[in-house]
């Protein structure tokens, strides 16, 4: 799934990354502990959070992550803001609870980060 089909499923709002609109992403991963994000493969994925902190950056980046998603509306401080531009993450900010972006990326066709659906 493109980026921008991704943004459109999730009704979310592009909060960096306007240059990746073409990405393709095929897992996602849903959590709010970066630990579990570690635990489990997750080169080229979507993370869904509710953190909206520099950890989660950074954590993502090192997990391999290629975008995150912030669930329930929220936007980052800038500091998030300027290390995702900086290290080239795509941010977005989606409308839903996590519980329903999962589900919304699922009937796209999203997978779990194991690679089953």
């Amino acid at each position: 799934m493109k980026l921008t089909e991704i943004a459109r499923a999730l009704d979310a709002t592009l909060l960096v990354g306007e240059d990746q609109l073409g990405i393709d992403i095929t897992r996602c991963g849903a959590s709010d502990l970066m630990s579990d994000i570690l635990a489990g493969p997750s080169e080229g994925s979507l993370l869904l959070t509710g953190l909206t902190t520099v950890q989660v950056i950074r954590t993502a980046s090192i997990a391999g992550v290629s975008v995150i998603v912030f669930v329930r509306g929220k936007t980052a401080p800038t500091e998030v803001l300027e290390l995702a531009r900086a290290g080239g993450m795509p941010l977005m900010s989606a409308p839903h609870s996590m519980f329903v972006s999962c589900g919304r990326l699922h009937a796209h066709g999203l997978s779990g980060l194991n690679g089953h659906r």
